[in-house]
């Protein structure tokens, strides 16, 4: 209760103490004014309850025996207290430029000189930003124009926040203008890369070729895997394939199976400026049009890439699996690949669908979808949640860019096998990590959702007499499979998107 915390500052000044030096107030410090004020008014509280129960076993009616002022901190010493803190001045707004558009309201009042500065109001594209006025001699100029503010101070007198004119980024509702917004106010780095970046570069560039003394296959640190039948399985048109795998059966009736990620880390070396501008990015942007690369387009789309027919350097996750898909032994690599084909997800289907293909690479496709099989069953069965969300591709016209239809991601068997393999190299990965380093390892974790969070979904399944069970991943994907509708086959898919909604970010 934060009425009972007492005014403890008020106390020390009563009680003639010193005049207090500023200091920090320390988050956690049981020395601190809001920690012991914390405490004490916790323990006023527990003290104050057990004593009305003991009054009230007695049949006194003269209230609690135990009052604030009984709380000594000693009584303190052995409770662990909250960690508290309190602010006690800003020092500097995190403010930023703002993609904005003039008020459409604005109108000028009566005739001013071309040169005299007006007074405006603009609306940021984000709008939990209030509106922001600034001085600017293009007023008439900017209208209907996107453009670029920054906020300078917000007076105490002032409803709105003053700022001024940075730049104008171009008429809205031009494709360039609006993705140039959208990065913008998503604060995504689209910058060419700088010329620090591109000096980090193999100096060989596109003509960079595999060396075994240099890439270190001759002193045994990196394992010559080029025999194997390697093939890639991606979306049309991927250009920065980083995955592999490959399926080999072996004479005792198990299968060797392998996933092989880019070695990015041959070319990105700890703390040089390409690093650090990876960092930055931390992740390719995919838009309808473009991409804006984490790494410079030689190593993303190329030296990176496992392309087929060219040697590409790799880091291996290679097992032993029987034939129900139980991991005999695993074991890690720096290696280097050459894939044997670059695969679309509906070229490997045809080629798994049509017996008359007999080739080794297509026999390896079929070896990996057995027992991606047998792996999702069991992860299933152990209560594994199949939620939905779809993706949509855009369709592009060839000369212009723009989008001109969209359709969603049609799923095949395909896509399941590559995604049970990265899964179980993440969890092979993951297991050898927590091995050598327990300290050190990280769990990313998906938390379980509040019931609350699955109301207003319980509530539109009520009338069909559809109810969720949410007490735990096993219970909701069985309720999920029984949620069906004769009438309605997409109606199973649409509760499983609408379940994502529900979920806690990771």
């Amino acid at each position: 209760d934060e009425d009972s915390v007492p005014d403890v500052d008020k106390k020390k000044d009563d009680a003639g103490d010193k005049p207090a030096t500023p200091s920090a107030v320390v988050p956690g410090d049981d020395k601190s004014v809001e920690g012991r004020a914390r405490k004490r008014a916790r323990v006023t509280a527990e003290k104050s309850s057990q004593a009305t129960a003991s009054d009230a076993e007695a049949g006194s009616d003269d209230g609690p025996s135990i009052r604030a002022a009984d709380i000594t901190d000693e009584s303190l010493a052995g409770d662990d207290g909250e960690v508290t803190g309190r602010v006690v001045g800003i020092i500097r707004r995190n403010w930023r430029s703002y993609c904005a558009f003039l008020d459409p309201n604005f109108a000028r009042k009566g005739a001013r000189a071309s040169s005299a500065p007006t007074s405006v109001g603009v609306l940021a594209m984000d709008r939990r930003i209030p509106k922001i006025r600034i001085r600017t001699r293009q007023a008439d100029a900017l209208a209907g124009q996107r453009i670029l503010v920054a906020i300078d101070a917000w007076p105490k007198e002032s409803r709105y926040p003053q700022g001024h004119f940075v730049r104008a980024l171009g008429d809205a509702g031009d494709k360039a203008t609006e993705t140039e917004v959208l990065l913008l106010e998503h604060d995504v780095p689209f910058q060419p890369f700088t010329k620090n970046v591109r000096a980090d570069l193999p100096p060989e560039g596109a003509n960079w070729l595999f060396d075994p003394e240099r890439d270190l296959v001759t002193a045994g640190r990196r394992k010559d895997l080029r025999h194997l039948n390697v093939c890639s399985i991606d979306p049309p048109g991927c250009t920065d394939i980083d995955d592999a795998l490959h399926a080999v059966p072996l004479p005792n009736g198990n299968f060797q199976v392998g996933v092989h990620i880019a070695d990015v880390t041959n070319f990105v070396k700890p703390n040089t400026a390409m690093d650090k501008e990876a960092a930055h990015r931390s992740t390719t942007v995919y838009l309808v049009d473009r991409r804006i690369d984490m790494l410079p387009e030689l190593l993303g789309t190329n030296l990176c890439s496992l392309m087929s027919n060219v040697d590409r350097l790799a880091f291996s996750c290679i097992w032993e699996l029987d034939s129900d898909a139980n991991i005999v032994n695993v074991t890690f690599h720096k290696s280097v690949i050459h894939s044997k084909a670059s695969l679309t997800y509906e070229e490997a289907q045809n080629r798994m669908d049509d017996p008359a293909m007999q080739d080794d690479i297509t026999k390896n496709i079929r070896n990996l979808n057995m027992l991606a099989k047998k792996l999702r069953k069991r992860r299933i069965d152990a209560g594994a949640l199949t939620l939905s969300s779809p993706e949509v591709r855009f369709r592009l016209e060839n000369d212009s860019q723009d989008p001109v239809d969209v359709e969603m991601k049609a799923l095949k068997e395909t896509n399941a096998l590559v995604e049970e393999f990265m899964l179980l190299a993440n969890i092979s990965v993951a297991q050898k990590i927590y091995d050598c380093f327990p300290d050190s390892a990280l769990l990313r974790r998906h938390p379980q959702p509040p019931p609350q969070n699955f109301d207003n979904l319980q509530h539109a399944l009520k009338p069909l007499g559809i109810e969720l069970e949410t007490g735990s991943s096993l219970a909701l994907a069985q309720s999920l499979d029984r949620a069906v509708l004769p009438s309605d086959p997409y109606f199973n898919n649409l509760l499983r998107i609408l379940t994502t909604r529900c979920m806690m970010q990771a």
